[in-house]
């Protein structure tokens, strides 16, 4: 069904799904280990020849440029983190696979920041400009006979600067591997499962695979899949129609299915399918094998109410975020992510944008295992450039073939469940220029995917005239940054248009347009968790960006408890002390919102331990869910008060006095839900919390480890800026170290970091099988020792 046909009734998402980290196809291996690393250019370094034993040995992913240092001339200036760019070389000696005689081999890269070319045996074999691509090319004419040697050379260039609004990274920073297939193989990312009727009685499916013979001669072939439910029990074998193969040749292979009762995905509820998808000659011989992961779903965007997902009208409470991951840099651990994830949905949050450029393919993956929705964004600018060196430069040459793959890796991934082909857009002041390009991007993703609706992020449309001029009403869904009640007001002008708030300020005010109009689909907050780099307007010694519901290393901030209050489920209770004022400038003309000055200081802060200890009056702030919250100071009732219709903090005058503070939440007469802060006194000892009982030891499975000062009777000091250092020892390593500090230029790496606030993080990833000990030391305080087991 194409999209337009779609658009007629509403916005029609239908179920689709595949994790290309593990959606891909058999014979597939990785191909992350034993690198060689040299940061600077060198000629001839793509030589077979060429020696590289001094090299720095390393494994994948690997983002050269976290380790610094943080530099105030730093070519990427505030906005990329004040961290170093430049070339970097990568080349790793690897035999011919055993089974790769009279085979295809194929390497595929998940992401190469940035400019990259890539060369097998000294024949350059790919470039690609785009950091955030994922990219596959064929390595078969230029590989040694089985069991030969072969040395894979991958230059990174990142000089180019400034070039990036935010971190970007350096190097190879996501996964790679090795494909072999035979003659007639699916092209990169060409099998797609579209499930056609999302019936919860009985959902039908189309299988489309785009396979291409490149033997001498015709093949005679189908189709044919067998899928899997949730529950692991596979479902009879169907196949689609005997077709030929001309040599030479891509043909669309198909075939139609349907599941019976299915367990659909849903945020409550993500249940994965999957689909092993086979090619078979008319011999009965197999050609070609993948398994996809896949979800059934159906989702929906409708101009009069919202968002559906499998009937259920539904508020899309989302974020941006950044994908760097804090001390890693742009190469991270998928564990890092998924801390990350499941605190921002602890908070309410139930869904992602991916600001601005696609994420790796395992990101995705989690969002499928975890039940959230994804807003999948693929620029950040089109021809008119934000920095000097960005994608501008390419996007006429290269946009349609990174819209291409893009919508193509990502399109069978249930969480997905709308395209933005565009962040602030800086074209739309030239109409035509801006809908040719969105009429082109939008052909693509519905040509390479016909279920799901494209939007982008439009910036100031009233400024440019966007809902008067055609602009967007070229898009399937019209998205707005900011200013809601402009985006209210442009679906009231025209109530056929679908809407969604593409990002959002974390004011009340804002929450409460979306939040009482049916129409808005919901709203991404900009941000929820602090990034590096884009420090440009604080300035040197800023390295990131301060403004998500939680730090760099995912500590919730009251302004994150406060989200939760009007979007968590759970019943849920926070308190806070108001300390400074925040003014809203999000509804200003840009300049002048961002001329207002806005009060010094942290806003509001977690703890009941002010610096003036005598008597005076504190502004006490309860987030809350509940029906009503008692306040208490040390045991006695400040009084009851119920939550605010316009949600509100319930706030309380209350006179200092040291010892506990406690608020209490009831539903219905019964308490459900309480937080207590204590008053701090002077500092005594370290403490180790572990969130994970062991350690892995591969890349992505590293474990957080807090790090609190406490007082004497362990409540942490808020003060606290001792300098804790950090050893381990036995079977693992210490991967990062991180207190979110925005001014701290502490290489990550270190083992002795300040605490801020009393608190850090550290992450330790294990070394095999066996026991590690982390000790924590800072003079004057009591060493704190934890003990874990790895695993390998």
């Amino acid at each position: 069904m194409h999209w337009a046909k779609i658009m007629a009734a509403a916005c029609v998402l239908l179920g689709l799904a595949s994790v290309s980290a593990v959606a891909q196809p058999i014979g597939t291996q990785g191909f992350d280990h034993d690198w060689r690393f040299n940061r600077g250019d060198v000629n001839g370094a793509e030589q077979p020849a060429f020696v590289d034993s001094r090299w720095q040995a390393v494994d994948l992913p690997h983002d050269w440029a976290i380790a610094g240092p943080f530099d105030e001339h730093a070519a990427a200036t505030g906005s990329g983190a004040f961290l170093p760019t430049g070339v970097a070389w990568y080349r790793k000696h690897f035999t011919s696979p055993s089974g790769a005689a009279g085979k295809r081999v194929f390497v595929e890269f998940d992401g190469v920041m940035e400019r990259s070319g890539v060369w097998i045996n000294g024949h350059h074999v790919g470039h690609r400009p785009n950091g955030y691509a994922s990219f596959r090319y064929e390595i078969t004419p230029h590989l040694a006979a089985a069991g030969g040697a072969n040395v894979i050379a991958v230059r990174a260039d990142t000089s180019a600067q400034p070039a990036s609004r935010w971190y970007a990274g350096g190097g190879i920073y996501r996964h790679v591997r090795l494909i072999v297939t035979g003659d007639v193989h699916a092209e990169a990312w060409g099998t797609q499962v579209r499930v056609t009727t999302p019936d919860a009685r009985n959902a039908g499916f189309t299988i489309v695979s785009d396979v291409i013979n490149q033997s001498a001669a015709p093949v005679q072939a189908r189709l044919e899949a067998i899928v899997s439910t949730p529950d692991g029990r596979e479902l009879p074998l169907v196949s689609g129609s005997t077709v030929t193969l001309p040599a030479g040749r891509t043909i669309a292979l198909s075939l139609t299915g349907s599941i019976a009762d299915p367990r659909r995905w849903d945020i409550r509820d993500p249940a994965m399918h999957s689909a092993l998808v086979r090619v078979r000659a008319a011999d009965g011989t197999i050609l070609y094998e993948e398994r996809v992961p896949f979800g059934v779903r159906d989702a929906r965007f409708v101009p009069a109410s919202g968002f559906w997902l499998n009937g259920r009208n539904i508020k899309l409470k989302g974020v941006a975020i950044h994908a760097d991951g804090g001390p890693f840099g742009m190469a991270v651990p998928l564990a890092v992510y998924e801390r990350r994830l499941r605190g921002l949905q602890a908070l309410g949050v139930n869904a992602i944008r991916t600001a601005h450029h696609p994420f790796s393919p395992e990101f995705l993956d989690l969002c499928d295992r975890l039940g959230l929705v994804v807003m999948d964004e693929a620029f950040d600018m089109w021809t008119v450039a934000k920095n000097p060196q960005d994608y501008h430069l390419f996007f006429t040459d290269w946009s349609s073939i990174d819209a291409r793959d893009f919508v193509r890796r990502d399109r069978n991934h249930p969480s997905v469940v709308i395209w933005s082909i565009g962040n602030e857009i800086h074209d739309t002041p030239y109409p035509l220029v801006a809908q040719s390009i969105i009429t082109r991007l939008k052909t693509i993703f519905h040509a390479e995917d016909p279920t799901r609706p494209v939007t982008m992020a439009l910036f100031r449309p009233n400024t440019t005239r966007d809902y008067q001029n055609g602009t967007a009403d070229l898009l399937d869904v019209v998205g707005q940054n900011y200013r809601e009640t402009e985006l209210a007001k442009a679906h009231a002008d025209k109530p056929s248009r679908a809407i969604v708030g593409t990002e959002n300020s974390k004011n009340r005010g804002s929450w409460l347009v979306v939040r009482d109009d049916p129409a808005y689909a919901g709203m991404f907050l900009w941000t929820g968790v602090d990034y590096l780099g884009e420090a440009d307007r604080i300035g040197w010694p800023a390295i990131s960006n301060p403004s998500g519901l939680v730090d760099r290393v995912d500590g919730v901030k009251p302004i994150g408890w406060e989200r939760a209050s009007w979007w968590a489920e759970t019943p849920m209770v926070k308190l806070a002390r108001r300390v400074t004022e925040v003014i809203d400038v999000s509804e200003m003309p840009t300049m002048v919102g961002i001329a207002v000055p806005q009060p010094r200081g942290p806003g509001a802060l977690a703890d009941w331990s002010p610096t003036d200890r005598q008597p005076h009056a504190e502004t006490v702030e309860v987030y809350a869910n509940v029906d009503t919250v008692d306040l208490l100071l040390n045991g006695r009732s400040l009084g009851r008060k119920p939550r605010n219709a316009d949600d509100s903090a319930i706030t309380w005058s209350v006179p200092f006095a040291s010892g506990e503070l406690r608020a209490i939440g009831y539903r219905g007469g019964r308490k459900v839900a309480e937080d207590v802060l204590r008053t701090a006194g002077p500092a005594t000892a370290l403490r180790l919390v572990a969130e994970r009982g062991d350690v892995g030891s591969g890349f992505d499975d590293v474990a957080a480890v807090r790090i609190e000062v406490v007082d004497a009777r362990g409540v942490i000091v808020p003060t606290a800026t001792d300098a804790v250092s950090l050893a381990v020892t036995g079977a693992g390593t210490l991967a990062a170290f991180d207190n979110g500090s925005i001014t701290d230029h502490t290489p990550f790496s270190a083992t002795t970091r300040q605490v801020v606030g009393g608190k850090a993080v550290a992450f330790l990833r294990g070394r095999g099988a066996g026991a590690l000990t982390l000790t924590a030391r800072a003079e004057g305080l009591t060493t704190a020792t934890l003990v874990r087991t790895s695993r390998r």
